[in-house]
């Protein structure tokens, strides 16, 4: 599985995300749907993106129950979105019921990654604020290997911590990093960041980039730019 780009289209109304990749005529970006879109769309909005060519990570960060991520799970399966995810911290019990939740009855799913560690949180506000006391490099291995344990495809995680996921689960279990910014660009909220060309040396997988493409003077040059620097 190849190196990609995910454009997060953290807009807020259809309006905006239809106008957003009406811009791009020849490429056909991996798209990012997140949880302020889906909510006031609701699920046509998926639908829409999906026939107009685009590959779908539905980014809800389901955390519940076992029993009802199972449900929301095989609801989200039927959209015929390519990737979605889930709070590794929701234990390894509720992963493996998303999975079966996400399985479809001809043994087909979308990829399902987990949620390790934001890449807001910090090692001080995880201590302070979770009072979780282990180092956050220690909790984002450990919840990667439950992730594995639990039959998922990989982690969303830093790009500081993808080489890490790797040696800890393997080369095939996926890595998908937010936290991207251009060298010349603005951190905004994210506290661990890297480059589109940091994160291939560091074993990125997918990386999710937003402002740096939705908020460019030339957004489809700047997603171009992603793809040159990180592929």
């Amino acid at each position: 599985m190849g190196k990609d780009v995910i454009v997060a289209c953290d807009f807020s109304n259809k309006s905006e995300v239809i106008e957003f990749l009406s811009k791009f005529k020849e490429e056909k970006p991996y798209v990012k749907i997140g949880m302020e879109l889906f909510y006031s769309e609701g699920p046509e909005i998926v639908r829409q993106i999906k026939s107009m060519g685009h590959k779908i990570f539905l980014d809800l960060k389901l955390h519940d129950i076992p029993n009802t991520v199972m449900k929301s799970m095989s609801v989200l399966s039927s959209l015929d979105v390519d990737m979605c995810n889930l709070h590794a911290a929701g234990t390894i019990a509720m992963m493996e019921a998303a999975i079966k939740g996400l399985t479809r009855e001809d043994g087909t799913r979308p990829l399902l990654i987990a949620v390790t560690q934001l890449t807001s949180t910090s090692e001080e506000r995880m201590r302070t604020d979770v009072l979780i006391d282990k180092p956050l490099d220690e909790v984002v291995i450990h919840y990667a290997k439950n992730a594995k344990k639990a039959g998922l495809d990989g982690v969303v995680c830093s790009p500081l911590e993808a080489s890490m996921v790797h040696n800890a689960c393997g080369m095939e279990f996926l890595t998908v990093t937010p936290g991207v910014r251009f060298e010349d660009g603005d951190c905004g909220d994210q506290v661990r960041v890297t480059t589109p060309e940091q994160a291939k040396k560091l074993g990125s997988d997918y990386i999710v980039v937003g402002r740096p493409i939705t908020a460019a003077s030339d957004p489809v040059e700047a997603y171009k730019r992603c793809l040159r620097e990180f592929r």
